[in-house]
């Protein structure tokens, strides 16, 4: 009897480490497909929900423009803000959203491009329902990102 129940227990426990083996290598899977890896979770408070930054390109005296990816859940985005120099933004995967200050709030897909212009207030993130994962190129000549308040639900869900 304590033989078959030392049977089933390792039976169990190797079919419980296959499972989780398993999810483990699905999940690599789908981050395997991202063309970027996702970067450090963002802890600031200049953004809504959960978002990852991956710098890929820091601007310096040889190249003023920033590059970073950035993986927002659905849901998160960032505050209103603004930067001096201007931003482009590449859709890279999945649904988001963006708005300038005054202007209608527009549905981003994968291959988009977004040409947010110097010194406008805008936002951008993920939609309800979809993760949005973007390229950010910044003009950093002129200097860094001005922050403004955060964006509304009622702004967010217009």
């Amino acid at each position: 009897m304590k033989n078959m129940n030392l049977k089933k227990a390792i039976l169990i426990v190797s079919i419980c480490c296959i499972a989780i083996g398993m999810i483990s290598c699905n999940n690599k899977k789908a981050d395997s497909n991202m063309i970027f890896p996702k970067g450090e979770k963002i802890t600031n408070t200049n953004f809504t929900g959960e978002v990852w930054l991956n710098n890929l390109v820091q601007a310096d005296s040889i190249n003023q423009n920033a590059v970073g990816s950035v993986t927002f859940e659905p849901g998160a985005r960032t505050k209103w803000h603004s930067h001096p120099a201007g931003q482009i933004i590449l859709a890279l995967d999945g649904v988001g959203y963006y708005q300038e200050k005054g202007s209608p709030k527009v549905i981003v897909n994968k291959g988009d491009v977004i040409k947010c212009p110097a010194d406008v207030p805008h936002w951008h993130g993920a939609s309800a329902a979809a993760k949005f994962i973007q390229a950010a190129i910044t003009g950093r000549e002129k200097g860094e990102t001005v922050w403004l308040e955060a964006v509304s639900e009622n702004e967010y869900n217009k």
